[in-house]
């Protein structure tokens, strides 16, 4: 085993046992970056739909849905339901912020 040009390398830092050690073990079983998978992974349907950017940018549209709410001078009864917008657009937010990218 050649030593790697990056001293940073984690191979860099084995002594000659280790590397006599790592040069004896098999490859692993699973496959490379550039190779398929060996098991078949299958995205769940719900999986596209749910998503983090729309959902996203829904709550921060109920969120500002809700300050406007807040500010207009016309409807009382807009003012009275715009802290339940911000807060449904805030919780919406926080269990969205937990979807997949």
């Amino acid at each position: 085993m050649t030593k790697p040009a990056d001293p940073y390398s984690i191979d860099a830092t084995m002594d000659p046992v280790q590397e006599k050690v790592a040069d004896a073990l098999p490859p692993p079983p699973h496959a490379a970056m550039n190779e398929r998978p060996l098991a078949r992974y299958e995205v769940h349907p719900a999986a596209r739909f749910f998503r983090r950017g729309p959902w996203e940018n829904a709550a921060t549209v109920v969120i500002a849905l809700g300050v406007i709410m807040l500010m207009q001078p016309f409807s009382l009864a807009l003012y009275g339901w715009s802290f339940a917008t911000i807060l449904f657009g805030t919780v919406m937010f926080i269990i969205v912020s937990h979807f997949v990218d």
